[in-house]
């Protein structure tokens, strides 16, 4: 049995966590925390790109109010994000929160987090702790005889026991890391040592577009691919949307979900005779509107046409200034190479 198939069961709103349901995509809102009209908007275009959970920074007491218009008008379920003010907590929990996600560490105190998780149960929601390589308490930070790895698991294991004595079962953990490796490590650790914990699973502070899809990948996907994870963040210091995207991407490659096309695309070479990477992005721009799970094969010429990709739904095989547009490996008609993106799409709208 995979660990995500032995976690406890929760619900985020309308949205299950754990015990065998699918890896749940989430990201979080980068619009200013006091604008509810902006923040609702951004959550618009991440609900189109598939988000199904979304969180809010609550930096101060004056945006609680921004966040309980906010959960009111959401598509999605939203998750409160608070540092430093166990009163915001408090108050976001009797506001509308979906969930909390506090770090313990920094919440206040034995005293503050205990009213925390009186509030979060009198709501009837989840705790997210988080636990990052840079929150770490200062006695833990300072043992010499555990690795990051093993000081990240010892924290968020003692967390949560302390929330179970409470009567508190209803936790989400993370517990993450920069590094790749560091992040692999501790969540393997963590799946070990609380097999019933839900996990959401991410690498904080991944960077830029290119680099923080790469290692997210990398880390994410060993991850996964080990049944560890039962919700899921790619953080990325871009469009919020790219963080959504890269989530379905990952999953759909690892064969665990999927909610729109996949395109298969050869690298280009010496015999392509058309701007092969410009009609792949052409068509993958037009397939973000598109959420049937299609396979699309965008190929430069007839060595990587319909006979190497033949289990595709639709593709093209392009020629000289022409491509032949193909149905699971049966040739439909030759096109222009101008008219190549229209016909596939209008092609793939008959599927």
């Amino acid at each position: 049995m995979k660990p995500n198939e032995q976690t406890r069961r929760l619900m985020v709103g309308g949205v299950p966590l754990g015990g065998g349901a699918p890896c749940a995509v989430q990201s979080m809102l980068n619009t200013p925390a006091d604008d509810a009209q902006t923040n609702l908007d951004q959550i618009e275009r991440l609900a189109d790109a598939g988000c199904e959970i979304i969180r809010m920074a609550i930096p101060q007491r004056s945006c609680l109010d921004t966040f309980q218009a906010v959960c009111e008008a959401s598509p999605l379920p939203v998750v409160a994000d608070v540092h430093f003010d166990a009163e915001i907590a408090i108050q976001a929990a009797r506001r509308g929160a979906a969930k909390l996600r506090i770090n313990p560490g920094n919440i206040g105190g034995p005293a503050k987090t205990d009213a925390v998780i009186d509030a979060a149960g009198e709501a009837g929601i989840p705790i997210r702790i988080g636990v990052n390589a840079g929150s770490l308490d200062d006695a833990l930070k300072a043992r010499t005889d555990l690795t990051l790895p093993q000081k990240l698991a010892a924290s968020a294991e003692e967390y949560v026991g302390y929330f179970h004595a409470r009567g508190f079962d209803d936790v989400v953990v993370s517990t993450k890391a920069s590094d790749v490796p560091t992040t692999i490590a501790a969540y393997r650790l963590l799946a070990e040592k609380l097999p019933s914990t839900p996990l959401h699973i991410g690498v904080t502070e991944a960077g830029t577009l290119f680099q923080g899809l790469v290692k997210s990948a990398s880390g994410l996907g060993v991850l996964l691919e080990q049944g560890i994870g039962d919700t899921m963040r790619i953080s990325l210091t871009d469009d919020p949307v790219q963080e959504v995207r890269a989530c379905w991407t990952l999953l759909a490659a690892l064969g665990l979900r999927r909610r729109g096309p996949e395109i298969v695309s050869c690298p280009t070479c010496g015999r392509c005779k058309v701007d092969l990477i410009g009609l792949a992005r052409a068509v993958d721009d037009c397939l973000q509107a598109v959420h049937k799970p299609l396979k699309v094969a965008v190929m430069g010429c007839v060595v990587n046409g319909p006979g190497e990709a033949a289990d595709a739904d639709i593709g093209v095989a392009c020629g000289d200034g022409v491509g032949v547009i193909f149905k699971q490996g049966e040739t439909l008609r030759k096109v222009d190479e101008t008219a190549i993106v229209d016909a596939l799409m209008e092609e793939i709208g008959k599927l």
